[in-house]
């Protein structure tokens, strides 16, 4: 590894390792804050180290300052000779991102099960890409004991915030003067309602209080907020174990945009350069595999990696189409084949 990725990613597990005691102690001061900006840190570290160990650059030509937040993860995302992660983790990663900015900047009000489900998905986004980009494996790198969060999580995210539009009505009731809290309360929804949808938004006072507004009023928090509406969570393990990750359900628009477009997010950007991508013939992956073509062609076969997209890709080029191979299918094949010789693959290959 270059030593400059090296020296950033040790960085990123220290912020990575401080996130988590933040969040574990026993009192609330500064205890979200300084959460959130240190779980944000440790993810720019670690995006900057993937970036360089895939050979790419994290400073602008004539700029002394190395790219922002923003810039790494549309590289990590959508920059073919780099992508490692998808638009679902980006996801992730912008709301981490955007909540560190409001608590850091302005007021944000989060609740104990909210914050807990963002920082548990980003341990879980972290160990995962530790462990495709780098091969590191998290619990060698940081005392186990300071892994389990949380040995229960708050699974139905309907009835959670359900929960909040609860507490952000009694905020808001005639008479109970914390309208300034019921923003703060509801800051962390749009936030979150924003990056889902592919914008990165700080809501002004005006909408707050409009929203604020509506839910008095009685109209549905799904309805005000369709992106949170959209979100589920899936789970692996329970207690110490427990892994937890952002998915999306069908149906919320996501536009696509050009790349710097003001108020954009990150995930708004859907397409890759898919030449850049998926850049390998069935010959050059052969080849950095250390196999025959036909070899090649039989492990393909047995790991099923053309019905996979993060591995393969039909490309259209004028009439021809060609079969085409990302870098990620290099690293799946050393990985099986470190599991089973490939002359027992290639003796199944050919008496299919």
């Amino acid at each position: 590894m270059k030593r400059e990725a090296n020296l950033l990613l040790n960085k990123a597990c220290d912020s990575l390792m401080l996130s988590i005691e933040f969040f574990n102690r026993p009192y609330d001061l500064g205890r979200a804050t300084s959460t959130l900006i240190l779980l944000d840190h440790a993810f720019e570290m670690l995006l900057k180290a993937g970036i360089i160990h895939r050979n790419g650059k994290i400073h602008e030509r004539r700029v002394n300052e190395t790219i922002g937040f923003d810039t790494c993860v549309r590289r990590a995302l959508s920059d073919g000779a780099i992508k490692f992660i998808s638009e679902e983790q980006a996801l992730t990663l912008k709301g981490i991102n955007s909540l560190r900015d409001a608590a850091q900047h302005h007021l944000l009000d989060i609740s104990e099960n909210q914050l807990y489900i963002h920082i548990q998905a980003g341990v879980t986004l972290f160990r995962d890409l530790l462990k495709s980009v780098f091969g590191w494996d998290l619990c060698a790198l940081l005392p186990s004991r300071v892994l389990p969060i949380s040995t229960s999580a708050p699974l139905d995210l309907t009835a959670l915030f359900d929960s909040e539009a609860t507490e952000i009505k009694k905020l808001l009731q005639p008479g109970s003067r914390k309208k300034l809290q019921a923003q703060a309360r509801l800051r962390p929804l749009v936030i979150l309602d924003a990056s889902i949808k592919g914008e990165k938004v700080q809501p002004s006072t005006g909408k707050l209080q409009r929203l604020g507004v509506e839910l008095i009023s009685g109209k549905d928090w799904q309805e005000l907020f369709p992106g949170v509406a959209s979100l589920q969570i899936t789970t692996e393990g329970t207690g110490p174990s427990l892994s937890l990750r952002f998915t999306k359900r069908e149906g919320v628009p996501i536009h696509v945009v050009p790349d710097g477009t003001p108020g954009a997010a990150v995930v708004a950007i859907k397409r890759v350069n898919e030449l850049g991508y998926y850049c390998l013939s069935i010959s050059q992956l052969a080849e950095q595999v250390q196999l025959t073509r036909p070899k090649a062609l039989a492990i393909v076969w047995h790991i099923g990696l053309e019905t996979d997209s993060e591995y393969f890709q039909l490309i259209k080029i004028g009439k021809a189409t060609f079969k085409r191979y990302s870098q990620k299918a290099v690293n799946r094949i050393k990985e099986e084949l470190s599991k089973i010789s490939v002359d027992e693959i290639w003796r199944v290959y050919c008496l299919r």
